[in-house]
Order: C-alpha cells, then sequence, then structure tokens
C-alpha cells in the first residue's frame, strides 16, 4: 500500500493567467499567418501585466486587447481584486525571432524542417481512468474545473473568486489500483464576508457531489470519501484560515511555472520545457504532445497498461535523436520496452514538421490547453473569431486536443497482433 498525491490550480491562479495570455497571443498570430513563430512570455502582478518574447509573422496582432479580454474572460473584472483586465498596466516587448534559430527551423520542405530547439519531451498514459490520465490530476483537474464553472453559473457559491488551488491524495494497493481517496485539499479565493465553515459546507453539499457525477468510478469514491470524514479521510479546506488576497495581487504569475499540472501530476516524466506561448516548430510542445499521443493509443490498444515515452531532438535536426520506452512490466506483447520503442517510427510521425501536420498544430487551438491539463482532454471542433488588422472578425473551427484522438490503435493492434 502507498499514497500518491497530484495537484491543480484553476484558470484563475497568477500563473495560470499568464499561460492563458500567453496562448492568446499565440492562438492569436496562428489565426492570421499560420507560419508564425512565436515564444511569448507572460509576467503578472498587482495591476501589471509585462508582455515579452519573439515574433516573426506577417500578420498584425493587438496585444494590449488580447490581454485584456483574456483576462477579463478568466473572471478578473472587478477593480477591488487589485487587478483586472479593464485597468490594468500593459508593457509589451516583443520583437523579432533569432535568426540563427530561424536558419534551423525554417527550411524548404516540411519534411526538412528541424527542431526549434534540443531537449527531451515524455509522453504518458495509463488505464486507471477512462481519458487514459494519472487518477490523482484527473480528480484534482475536476474539483477546479468544476468549480469554476459554479462560480461563472452565478447561481451558487455566488462569493467566489478566480484564484484556487486542488490536491488529491489517493491510496494505492502494491500492485497499483486505486483503492480509496485519503486527503482532498481546496484552497479557494472568496468574498471577505464569508465564513470558513459555509465554505467546507459548499464544497461537501455542491462541488463534490457534482464533481462525482463525472464517472462512476467517481461517484464511488467521492461517496467513500464523504462517509469517511468524520474517521479517516481527510478535507483541507482553505487550511490557512482565509483566502481573500489571491490572484496577481496576491503572488506574481509566469508563464510555464505549472508544467507538472500541465502534464502527468507527477506520475510520468517531465524533459522541463514548458509549453504556452511556443507555436509548435518548438519540441518542448509539439514533440509533448506527440509522445503523448504515442502513448495513450498504445495503452489504449493493449500494449502495456501505463506506459512513458520519451522523445529527444537536437536544435535544427528533423529526425529525434532518441526514442525511450518504459512499460513498468506491464507490457503484453512479448517484447521487451526497447524492442517496442523500435516500433514507433513505423506508426507515428516523429518529425517536427510531420507531427505538426499529423496533429494539426498550425491552427489557433492553443488558448484552450493553458487550463486544467494540456493532456487528458477531450478532442473537439469549435469555432474561434479573432479580429484582424483591419478591425474585421475572422471565424475559424480549428480542432482541439487531436493529440488525445484514439485514431492509431486499429493500426498498432495489427502491428503488435493484438486483434
Amino acid at each position: 500500500m502507498y499514497y500518491f498525491t497530484s495537484e491543480s490550480v484553476s484558470e484563475g491562479h497568477p500563473d495560470k493567467v499568464a499561460d492563458q495570455i500567453s496562448d492568446a497571443i499565440l492562438d492569436n498570430f496562428l489565426a492570421l499567418d499560420a507560419d508564425s513563430h512565436v515564444a511569448c512570455e507572460t509576467l503578472v502582478t498587482t495591476g501589471q501585466v509585462v508582455v515579452a518574447g519573439e515574433v516573426n509573422s506577417n500578420s498584425y496582432v493587438d496585444v494590449q486587447r488580447v490581454v485584456r479580454d483574456t483576462i477579463n474572460e478568466i473572471g478578473y473584472t472587478k477593480s477591488e481584486y487589485m487587478f483586472d483586465g479593464n485597468s490594468c498596466g500593459i508593457f509589451t516587448a516583443l520583437h523579432e525571432q533569432s535568426a540563427d534559430i530561424y536558419r534551423g527551423v525554417s527550411r524548404g520542405t516540411i519534411e526538412e524542417q528541424g527542431a526549434g530547439d534540443q531537449g527531451m519531451m515524455f509522453g504518458y498514459a495509463t488505464n486507471e481512468t477512462e481519458n487514459y490520465m494519472p487518477l490523482t490530476l484527473d480528480l484534482a483537474h475536476t474539483l477546479v474545473f468544476t468549480l469554476a464553472r459554479i462560480r461563472k453559473e452565478k447561481q451558487q457559491m455566488t462569493y467566489l473568486r478566480p484564484d484556487a488551488k486542488s490536491q488529491v491524495t489517493i491510496e494505492y494497493s502494491d500492485d497499483n489500483r486505486p483503492l480509496r481517496i485519503d486527503t482532498i485539499v481546496l484552497s479557494t479565493q472568496h468574498d471577505p464576508d464569508v465564513s470558513q465553515e459555509q465554505i467546507r459546507e459548499d464544497i461537501i453539499n455542491i462541488l463534490l457531489p457534482r464533481v462525482a457525477t463525472r464517472d462512476t468510478a467517481y461517484t464511488a469514491l467521492l461517496d467513500q470519501f464523504i462517509t469517511e470524514l468524520s474517521t479517516t479521510s481527510k478535507l483541507l479546506v482553505n487550511p490557512t484560515g482565509q483566502f481573500v488576497i489571491g490572484g496577481p495581487h496576491g503572488d506574481t504569475g509566469l508563464t510555464g511555472r505549472k508544467i507538472i499540472v500541465d502534464t502527468y501530476g507527477g506520475r510520468g516524466a517531465h524533459g522541463g520545457g514548458a509549453f504556452s506561448g511556443k507555436d509548435p516548430s518548438k519540441v518542448d510542445r509539439s514533440a509533448a504532445y506527440a509522445a503523448r499521443y504515442i502513448a495513450k493509443n498504445m495503452v489504449a490498444a493493449g500494449v502495456a497498461d501505463e506506459m512513458l515515452v520519451q522523445l529527444s531532438y537536437a536544435i535544427g535536426v528533423a529526425e529525434p535523436v532518441s526514442i525511450y520506452v518504459n512499460t513498468h512490466g506491464t507490457a503484453h506483447v512479448g517484447l521487451s520496452d526497447a524492442q517496442i520503442a523500435e516500433c514507433i517510427p513505423q506508426l507515428f510521425p516523429l518529425r517536427p514538421g510531420d507531427i505538426e501536420q499529423q496533429l494539426k498544430l498550425r491552427q489557433p487551438v492553443y488558448q484552450q490547453t493553458a487550463a486544467y491539463g494540456h493532456v487528458g482532454r477531450t478532442p473537439q471542433i469549435v469555432e474561434k473569431t479573432f479580429i484582424d488588422s483591419s478591425g474585421k472578425e475572422k471565424r475559424i473551427k480549428v480542432e482541439l486536443f487531436t493529440w488525445e484522438k484514439l485514431d492509431k490503435v486499429e493500426a498498432i493492434k495489427h502491428h503488435f497482433h493484438l486483434e
């Protein structure tokens, strides 16, 4: 028996505010020029936003408008928060991308396109949940996502403010089966005129029942958790006693500081590179999505119960330097992990240009990834609206979370004779 913990944060957490601004700016450049190269970093603090980075694009984006719209959409719309979209100061320092980087990335054909940087990227999948994500992280995401939905509906828990964090600890058996939820920590920003007792009661009676409807596994686990609250399970709500001051006023936010929340909650691995604000020529992002695509399809096909995939690249070089697979002893195909890794190039595109095409990464799809996880999400087609340089609206249908599609399962089953 052992315990494992993952955390998540809401869209109003200061680091997530920064991520969403960076990705909103990226989306606007890609919507107007799909060949844009963008590396955009954001800092948010009391009443201020700083946007800096490198851009090569044939489009013009009103960065200030994008920043304000993004902040207002998150919910920072009141001056009492000491940070709001209509009145915050915005400093922009975007400049042209380095010619030395551009030389290695932009080449004659898609096949020749080199990686935008060196590095190693990881993808992970496990069959312990329906979306092939670690249960601890999936539940932590669902808690803060549902809390944000309640806040925006303005029908219940009307004292909620945008900033929130969750943490879930689950007890596992020695053969890695989730047994019970041991601890939930939930910190949520709130108006000053509400008691801690009221917030705790509402979480038990409003939030947890809504989360429990996500799937039957959640229902059983949360019912057991609530039943055991007076004995063995623990619910810690705003452990400091109060959480009125929050968001960028309470803590400075930076792009890329929540990379474990963005991926697998510590259950898999991470190469260290952040995602938000980077166009798909940066393999920090595109190859991490590709590695998740590989791991998820392989686990869904029955190759293993759990799989970690590592891809590594050198700047300006198209082919990956290495491919690594670790199934943690759960493989079902009679092959070593090294032999499974050798099969991956036969089944999946691995050059940066091919990854961009396969996963449709030159679309403006990134703002939706910047809160509640880049992986484990539901693929869907949505219509998004952007404003061009003449002030006219441009509507684009895009496919979100293509790396979560299970469209390689049959080919994998055939390759490994799993049919």
